[in-house]
């Protein structure tokens, strides 16, 4: 099982990565905000979880605002889902196996270690490495791995502890900052059509807030 988390980690690292390399950083935000609805439909088909209200409006809207997203790209965006059901997979697996977030993620890595270093070494044969070149980028590299690690040891240890629903649904905060960082500091294009799109995701998120403020209220005047 921890095989096959550890290829789904390695296909959704992998095509983000990439995404990021070739600018497309916005359809790759897509793909994160589409994987919280993959996770939520696997709560509720298959954990049994239910939703409150506005939970319900959340997720409608996000699902409206990812459908027109979807319309407004023109094409099939295979990078959001690619990274959507790789994702969502993996939350999956990592609910059903209840491991802890140090001991999974440390097996996941050993088992990719040898694939990724057999690329590596031989992209540095053909030249084309850029580990190594300079102390500063060399520097770069190693803390984008330490950036990488500790919030997925995180949510590691909240897979576990939550459920999928919830899960899901505090998971739109990480294509928000990849939708920040894709306009204001990449520059892509934001033609109307995907603003419209995002607006409904932003809704959703609104109303998630709120949700999460008023049943933790809940939970605080019980005890």
């Amino acid at each position: 099982m921890l095989m096959l988390t550890s290829v789904l980690l390695g296909i959704n690292w992998g095509t983000y990565i990439w995404s990021v390399s070739v600018n497309r950083i916005v359809e790759a935000s897509l793909g994160y905000y589409i994987a919280p609805l993959v996770n939520i439909a696997f709560g509720v088909l298959i954990f049994r979880e239910r939703l409150r209200r506005f939970q319900w409006i959340a997720v409608t809207l996000a699902a409206i605002g990812v459908l027109v997203l979807t319309i407004q790209f023109g094409a099939i965006p295979w990078i959001a889902l690619v990274i959507a059901t790789s994702w969502g997979s993996y939350t999956l697996l990592k609910k059903t196996l209840n491991l802890g977030a140090l001991e999974g993620l440390s097996i996941e890595t050993t088992l990719t270690l040898p694939i990724f270093l057999v690329y590596l070494l031989w992209i540095e044969h053909q030249g084309r490495a850029q580990f190594g070149i300079s102390l500063g980028f060399t520097l770069l590299l190693v803390s984008a791995g330490v950036v990488t690690v500790v919030p997925l040891l995180l949510f590691n240890g909240a897979a576990t502890r939550l459920p999928l629903t919830i899960t899901g649904l505090l998971q739109y905060i990480i294509p928000t900052i990849m939708f920040i960082i894709g306009t204001l500091v990449n520059h892509e294009s934001m033609p109307m059509g995907r603003v419209f799109g995002f607006a409904f995701i932003w809704a959703a998120l609104s109303f998630l807030g709120y949700d999460l403020v008023k049943s933790n209220r809940s939970a605080n005047a019980l005890s």
